[in-house]
């Protein structure tokens, strides 16, 4: 349901449309996405020893990533056709390449927002309260909600820290010779950066691996923003190619939940556990899925 919701609003923002009544057309992005991030989590013998690039034919990863590749190009011709069709209906949107990055991590993390509510009730009875108290337009929480909402960005803020999208960055390059530490890095060595590791450092986070929003709203971390430069807390990495995405992504993620928690109060089915097991991949989502049971709120 996550990763439904996430592709459609991606793709009604960036490419105009979405696919909700379309089962067919929304299996197929997500079986795309499914592969474009299998492809991006993996590693090729070439990466390493280039000269050993042979082997990834061999082995089948070089036709693996031709024909993810291949997909994507497709779809994305799909929409630049469509955008350029003179009869088509002119709505403002964004065509980029922000599909991937922005539904997977988007659903990803509203899973696990939920995931760490129910097994904290307090808290989601607290978080529920402050939404409900907002008495929303036409039933529902919108947009201009948002900035009212001071426990629901904190209670994210912590998901972020304790669950990052993407726990370590995306790679990047150094352009010149520098010094880190006393280690000499030279020009083009790739640095990885461990965003899961820096959010539970118990040098900068008191408590690291307990489940505590009310930590970004006390004095030292309420300005504490995602999309900034705080170096301990890095869910969208930081500096000039930070995730370009952020803002629409965090604005999903934040009118999700306010609206999963407005609507319903949730139970687990019967006979069903909590856990944290994670799924590796560059976004990491829940080994076992969660399952809930909505129980519709009536005011």
């Amino acid at each position: 349901m996550a990763l439904s919701l996430g592709s459609n609003l991606i793709c009604r923002i960036a490419f105009g449309r979405g696919y909700e009544y379309d089962e067919s057309k929304q299996q197929r992005v997500g079986e795309m996405l499914r592969e474009a991030q299998g492809v991006m989590a993996s590693l090729s013998v070439s990466d390493f020893f280039p000269w050993l690039s042979w082997v990834d034919r061999l082995n089948g990863y070089a036709d693996w990533v031709e024909r993810t590749c291949k997909n994507l190009d497709e779809f994305y011709q799909e929409i630049i056709d469509d955008h350029l069709d003179p009869n088509r209906k002119k709505e403002k949107d964004m065509v980029d390449n922000i599909l991937v990055g922005g539904t997977d991590t988007s659903a990803s993390t509203t899973v696990w927002v939920m995931t760490a509510l129910m097994k904290a009730p307090k808290i989601m009875k607290k978080l529920q309260e402050e939404i409900r108290n907002l008495e929303a337009k036409k039933g529902i929480i919108d947009e201009d909600d948002l900035p009212r909402l001071s426990y629901l960005k904190a209670v994210i803020n912590e998901t972020f820290r304790l669950h990052p999208p993407i726990p370590i960055l995306m790679p990047r390059q150094a352009m010149q010779r520098c010094t880190l530490h006393g280690y000499q890095i030279e020009p083009k060595t790739v640095v990885y950066v461990n965003a899961w590791a820096v959010a539970r450092d118990p040098r900068y986070w008191k408590h690291p691996d307990e489940f505590v929003p009310e930590r970004f709203l006390n004095s030292t971390t309420t300005n504490i923003d995602p999309k900034s430069q705080d170096f301990g807390f890095l869910p969208f990495g930081a500096g000039r190619r930070m995730c370009p995405g952020s803002p629409m992504g965090l604005i999903n993620v934040e009118v999700a939940v306010a609206n999963l928690l407005y609507s319903f109060d949730w139970v687990m089915p019967k006979g069903s556990k909590l856990d944290e097991e994670s799924h590796p991949g560059i976004t990491v989502h829940k080994k076992i899925p969660l399952l809930l049971v909505p129980k519709r709120y009536s005011p």
